[in-house]
């Protein structure tokens, strides 16, 4: 059974906000807890440096996805980060950390399926 193209696009929608909701919430909880977030970077061995990339790209390129501007080079580079910063930060045998990794790795398969299908005419780049 084919999607109409008004259910593709609405879901292609609802698919971005869904993939973009927990890099917004990410990004922007890392700026009320800067310091503890760099301190675990650091424990990780990533320079805290580097902190007010990661929260513009968690952030911004969050937003970024659910209005669809981008999209495809957004979702590649969220991507991209992601496995990253999986393999950095849940490569811990525990149970807890292997769901993290599986869970990240899902997340990452869905921001190349949008990058491939692009973000649907409900979107600021209507594609």
């Amino acid at each position: 059974m084919l999607a109409s193209p008004a259910l593709a696009d609405a879901a292609k929608l609802v698919g971005r906000i869904l993939l973009a909701l927990m890099f917004v919430l990410g990004g922007y909880s890392k700026i009320g807890g800067y310091a503890g977030t760099q301190a675990y970077m650091a424990s990780a061995g990533v320079p805290g440096i580097l902190l007010p990339a990661v929260i513009a790209l968690e952030l911004l390129g969050g937003l970024m996805i659910v209005v669809g501007y981008q999209t495809r080079l957004v979702a590649l580079a969220l991507a991209g980060f992601t496995i990253v910063a999986t393999i950095l930060f849940h490569s811990a045998p525990d149970r807890m950390q292997q769901l993290l990794f599986m869970k990240n790795l899902a997340v990452a398969g869905g921001f190349l399926v949008l990058f491939a299908s692009g973000p649907g005419r409900w979107s600021l780049d209507r594609g």
